[in-house]
């Protein structure tokens, strides 16, 4: 019998689950502002911008099998909360440093290789614990429903972490000291599904790669996080957010944080659609759909000199994308079993963090090289011929119909 919106909500161990990824989601949020802003400040670099996006995405390849491995042997709930102090320490190191005028680039690049580190365990750990949390049969809707509640915290994150700013270069990590440590706790009241132990017969480097065997092997699980991997790495315009504020849109910090919620409050109205409408149909044809409104949106924005249109063009950038994301994280983890949960969406993570940091760093290089517009413009173009591209090489992914 299919699970309502209204029943999850009344799910205490998914309403936990839904309120720590949130807290965890808006203090990244925060502090990708704070970041953002800080460097720009200091070096007035778009190298150092995309640099960002580097340092952060360093640990997750390097850690990715190992990140997934414990997600399956060790209890999800725990790593995350491991995880969520982590970030809270390493918020309070830039909080104090700032406040006390000691902080610099490399310390801000060290602080965020650290976070990386934490995100790189946390995100597998966090996605495979949502399918032991949510009832059977209500994954696609739990997912946009947290996908939903995620992007609240990213529409206020960013706006709040622009105005803290303003105030004080320290209090916007002062403030996700506390959100992370509120998430560690809700984290440590959810109540999940046995989780499925790991095959005692598999060698350890079995365990490791298992995920990445299973993904080659089914193409359409390939195809669609190959195709989030290239689209968003072309198509990304969140390093560039800083100059376009400054120099293209010439609005301050906290415009800065009304451009990065943009593309989250489209993502909320769309999450809250598709939480009361399932896609039942399509649903590969669907998410090739929404990366070539991603990708058209994306040139939108990148020639926008006002700032209405260039937050409109963000918020249906938000929309398409949010389409993609629920697609794919329930076709991965439907198709995969669950002792094998945390390596497949350690891939899927890697895959991920791919498009989005180095996207940053991509987007930090080519506006180096060619200037921002065109950088800009290129990405949104390229993405729209990945999508294309794509739909010839993955028939198997655009001919899918239902996703439970």
């Amino acid at each position: 019998m299919p699970v309502g919106a209204g029943d999850l909500l009344r799910h205490r161990s998914f309403v936990l689950f839904l309120l720590s990824r949130s807290l965890s989601r808006f203090s990244s949020q925060i502090a990708a502002v704070a970041i953002g802003w800080q460097i720009y400040a200091l070096t007035g670099s778009a190298f150092d911008l995309g640099m960002v996006g580097l340092v952060q995405f360093l640990p997750t390849a390097l850690l990715v099998f190992v990140a997934g491995h414990a997600a399956d042997r060790f209890e999800r709930k725990r790593v995350m909360q491991l995880c969520q102090l982590a970030e809270a320490l390493t918020a309070l190191f830039l909080a104090v440093n700032t406040y006390m005028g000691w902080l610099n680039e490399v310390q801000i690049f060290i602080a965020t290789f650290v976070i990386g580190i934490a995100g790189a365990f946390e995100s597998p750990a966090t996605g495979a614990l949502l399918p032991l949390v949510a009832p059977q049969g209500s994954l696609q809707r739990a997912t946009a429903i947290s996908s939903g509640a995620a992007q609240i915290a990213v529409i206020t994150g960013p706006a709040l972490g622009g105005l803290a700013y303003v105030f004080a270069p320290s209090l916007p990590y002062a403030i996700i000291v506390a959100f992370w440590l509120a998430g560690a706790i809700l984290t440590g009241g959810i109540h999940t599904m046995a989780q499925a132990a790991l095959r005692p017969d598999a060698s350890s480097d079995d365990d490791l790669f298992a995920g990445v065997r299973f993904i080659r092997s089914n193409p359409a699980i390939l195809g669609t996080i190959s195709l989030d991997l290239f689209a968003v790495l072309l198509g990304g315009v969140t390093a560039l957010l800083p100059i376009y504020a400054r120099d293209i849109l010439q609005t301050g910090p906290l415009g800065l944080g009304i451009l990065r919620a943009a593309p989250a409050v489209g993502a909320l109205l769309m999450t809250v659609f598709l939480a009361r409408h399932t896609i039942n149909s399509h649903v590969g044809l669907r998410m090739f759909q929404a990366v070539i409104v991603f990708g058209a949106a994306t040139i939108v924005f990148a020639l926008s000199q006002w700032m209405w249109l260039s937050v409109l063009a963000l918020a249906l950038l938000g929309a398409a994308d949010v389409v993609s994301v629920v697609i794919r994280f329930s076709l991965v983890q439907l198709a995969t079993p669950d002792d094998m949960r945390g390596r497949g969406g350690a891939v899927n993570f890697l895959f991920i963090n791919a498009s989005n940091q180095l996207g940053q760093f991509e987007s930090g290089i080519t506006a180096a090289l060619f200037g921002t517009i065109p950088a800009a413009v290129l990405g949104g173009v390229g993405t729209i011929a990945i999508a294309l591209l794509w739909m010839k090489l993955f028939p198997t992914l655009r001919h899918v119909e239902k996703l439970e």
